[in-house]
């Protein structure tokens, strides 16, 4: 087999799967912040704690109640959801009038509560999830496990299924039209305020099913969103705050840069995303996929 600038294929092509692997979590989660700003004008800094909560949500359906990894793949989501309909009911939903500030801080209160109390209960030294699919197929220039390749092959769907339901559905025009109109879309006997709660869980679900799917690649622990979400930031900021075809292209493609960053010169690989950032807010400020205002 070749070597490009010197590095083996089986390294490259092993960073590449990991970086689709990063690129698939950075586009589910993306994608939910992306759904619940540009359907509901709220930046949720909870996002990252929703996923640690899915991950948790799934190591204890197993632990305590037997349900296995597919069922869980099911239930965390739905419970985690739920839990965010009752946020944005309690909370959320009292600040839509007020400035972004507002909701900002709020969620950024509501992260550092719930990781606060997973701490205490379970501390941060990481609990092991079982893989669900071990073993792999060879390739000949890499080894690809069967589980790396089910969560790519699942993000992709459900991150095109929900562009989908959005942009090309009644139900995602009614969506949109709640966002601009809501005066006249609840004349026609819509139930915005419930379309607008069940879209904030909607979104919740998605970061919930991300750290479903991480619990058996990564340990499950309480600061596992804390980690990631700066960079989930970064990312739905490129592709164009609300824009739901930018968040998933521009997940998939960061992961897999951040991937070929780390083969070809290592120490940018926690920066990368960032300058890219940076020279896009410089260029397009709207994000790549995103409208002027």
């Amino acid at each position: 087999m070749f070597e490009l600038l010197g590095v083996s294929p089986q390294a490259l092509f092993g960073q590449l799967l990991l970086g689709l692997i990063n690129g698939a979590f950075y586009a589910l989660l993306s994608l939910g912040l992306a759904v619940i700003f540009g359907l509901m004008n709220v930046i949720n800094f909870t996002h990252g704690a929703q996923y640690m909560m899915g991950a948790f949500a799934s190591w204890m359906l197993l632990n305590y109640l037997g349900v296995p990894y597919w069922g869980a793949l099911v239930l965390a989501p739905i419970l985690v959801a739920l839990t965010g309909v009752v946020i944005e009911r309690l909370f959320i939903s009292r600040l839509y009038h007020l400035d972004h500030l507002y909701g900002l801080l709020l969620t950024f209160g509501l992260a550092l509560v719930t990781e606060g109390l997973f701490r205490r209960e379970y501390g941060i030294s990481g609990l092991p999830y079982a893989n669900p699919l071990p073993g792999g197929i060879n390739l000949g220039f890499m080894f690809l496990p069967w589980y790396r390749a089910w969560v790519v092959a699942i993000s992709l769907v459900v991150c095109f299924g929900t562009w989908f339901m959005i942009e090309k559905t009644q139900l995602g025009s009614y969506l949109r039209a709640a966002t601009e109109r809501p005066d006249l879309v609840q004349a026609f006997g819509i139930n915005v305020p419930r379309m607008i709660t069940l879209t904030y869980g909607f979104g919740v679900g998605l970061a919930a099913l991300a750290g479903v799917l991480a619990a058996p690649i990564y340990s499950v622990n309480p600061v596992m969103g804390a980690n990631l979400i700066i960079v989930v930031f970064a990312v739905v900021v490129i592709g164009g705050m609300g824009s739901i075809m930018g968040s998933i292209v521009t997940g998939f493609g960061l992961g897999v840069i951040e991937g070929l960053t780390k083969v070809f010169y290592p120490e940018a690989s926690n920066t990368v995303i960032f300058v890219i950032m940076a020279i896009v807010l410089m260029v397009r400020p709207q994000g790549l996929f995103g409208t002027p205002k």
